[in-house]
């Protein structure tokens, strides 16, 4: 559920609306970073069945939580 739905379905005052989409932003980011986290424990034969090579999984890895 994106941050514009709920927002639109709760009519939150203009704090309240901010402070969410902090919030949101902040989630994604630790999602983010968990999975690649995750990505990065990965062995090559898990890699290869998702289609993804070592070097590819590495440098996804290694970026910052914050990077799309």
């Amino acid at each position: 559920m994106t941050y514009q739905t709920l927002t639109a379905q709760n009519s939150l005052p203009p704090l309240a609306a901010v402070v969410f989409a902090i919030a949101m932003v902040v989630l994604k980011w630790e999602q983010r970073q968990a999975t690649r986290r995750a990505l990065t424990r990965l062995d090559a034969h898990l890699l290869a069945d998702v289609g993804l090579a070592g070097c590819v999984a590495h440098a996804e890895g290694r970026k910052a939580f914050w990077v799309d």
